[in-house]
């Protein structure tokens, strides 16, 4: 009786493995085919047995659920009715948790919730406060990873239009729009560092390779994104943040928020770039501030009290000791960048640029410091050139750092290609050129001290 009750559970066991060895096969078969049409964008032949492995063998690949996003994505855009995108809106919301509940470890949280969150804003699934809450989620568990500028754009709109409507304090709007404003400038400044370095290997005359010039072309891409998404974010915090508003709102919270040393550095941070610094509050604020902490921010505003005073070797001494105490990278390029604006007014260019390229250093998207660059260089075209060629031939100089400004900061774009343009346009002409072939390079002197190619004919 044992024997026969133990052959039959053996029997069962292997129908039982068969029968899941040929699942396991027919997913694979399957997916084969779906992967190959998907890989080649074929999303109607794909889609099908897509959803088939989804639904048979949903732990079979990552690749099903990437390919299965991109299907979704694709049809929702053909789609020719609202309600047909809401549905598949919705389907794309249960593709994305159903990736994360399979594949918890290679589906990064900033990446999943703020996808989901603008599927349901894009598709009106929810109410506003759903939808912030979604964002939210991937924002205070994954920053790093919530990378998509229009979702950054959309999570911010949402918090004012809930501030707008008594839904959120304005203090949570100042607090995300600092952490929206560093998030993307963390984005543009590694993006713009490669560009930066790719442009200068192009302008010395050095080919890019194939893989180089796409990094090129969509960092490029991805920099013009986030600058249109950083004016967006500013234009949507509009009046709010104004000194008209500023004002009188900390004016109302100073007594009671004077010893928070948080609250100072963010009311002293927010008047101090929105340039309210003439009103007797700002004062207030950095000497509550410098008393409760000293820090490179409070050396800093003592520096613009200072400018205020027209002390300028005052305020360039507490500028200079800002930047040595500062830690964090954009805001020690703000410090070097003020410096740079001080000694170039002074006339002092070659200092100057030394402080812009310490602002580059730290900052490389700042493009208005290669303008400043440029526009000194172009304004010493005479002192700096030893003939009529040199003297020229320093506006290609001064074009090439006009040029790059508009490439690290698309936001400059139009500007740069015009000051481009007016210095290309006083540079030494093809019948310049053709007279000097014995020119292929030219060493720039005084202050500028940099070598300028001579573009072939």
């Amino acid at each position: 009786m044992k024997t026969k009750i133990i052959f039959a559970a053996a029997i069962s066991w292997m129908i039982g493995a068969n029968a899941v060895q040929a699942q396991a096969s027919d997913c694979a078969t399957k997916a084969s085919i779906a992967y190959e049409h998907a890989k080649v964008k074929n999303y109607e032949a794909a889609e099908k047995p897509l959803m088939e492995i989804r639904k048979e063998c949903p732990t079979h690949s990552l690749a099903t659920y990437q390919y299965l996003i991109k299907v979704l994505e694709a049809k929702y855009k053909k789609a020719a009715t609202d309600t047909e995108k809401l549905g598949i809106a919705n389907e794309l919301i249960n593709v994305w948790k159903e990736r994360y509940q399979y594949f918890p470890a290679k589906t990064e949280s900033g990446d999943l919730h703020s996808e989901i969150g603008q599927i349901m804003y894009d598709n009106k699934i929810g109410s506003k406060e759903e939808e912030y809450e979604e964002f939210l989620i991937g924002w205070k568990e994954d920053k790093d990873h919530f990378n998509n500028p229009k979702s950054v754009y959309t999570f911010f709109s949402l918090l004012v239009d809930l501030q707008a409507e008594g839904k959120k304090d304005i203090q949570e709007v100042f607090s995300l729009y600092d952490e929206v404003i560093e998030k993307i400038e963390k984005e543009e400044n590694e993006k713009a560092k490669v560009v930066s370095e790719l442009t200068e290997k192009e302008e010395s005359g050095v080919a890019l390779s194939s893989k180089e010039k796409k990094n090129l072309s969509r960092y490029g891409k991805i920099l013009t994104n986030y600058s249109k998404v950083k004016g967006g974010v500013n234009q949507k915090l509009g009046e709010l943040a104004d000194c008209k508003n500023l004002i009188p709102l900390y004016q109302g919270q100073f007594e009671s928020k004077k010893s928070d040393v948080s609250w100072l550095k963010g009311a002293a941070g927010r008047m101090s770039a929105k340039e309210c610094t003439d009103d007797p509050l700002f004062f207030k604020l950095v000497e509550a501030l410098n008393t409760a902490e000293p820090s490179a921010k409070t050396t800093y505003y003592l520096g613009l009290l200072a400018m205020k005073d027209k002390s300028t070797s005052k305020a360039l001494e507490y500028f200079n000791k800002s930047a040595e105490l500062e830690t964090k990278a954009s805001d020690k390029a703000k410090v070097y960048f003020k410096i740079a604006e001080l000694i170039r007014k002074q006339g002092s260019y070659g200092k100057a640029k030394g402080y812009y390229n310490k602002a580059l250093n730290y900052k490389p998207s700042m493009g208005v410091a290669y303008l400043r660059i440029a526009a000194m260089m172009a304004a010493s075209a005479n002192n700096c050139g030893t003939d009529v060629f040199s003297k020229r031939a320093v506006y290609w100089l001064a074009e090439n750092y006009a040029n790059k400004a508009g490439k690290v900061d698309p936001g400059l774009a139009k500007t740069a290609s015009a000051t481009a343009a007016n210095y290309r346009a006083k540079a030494p002409s093809k019948t310049d050129i053709f007279n000097n072939p014995e020119k292929k390079s030219v060493t720039i002197g005084c202050w500028i001290g940099e070598t300028v190619r001579v573009p072939s004919l």
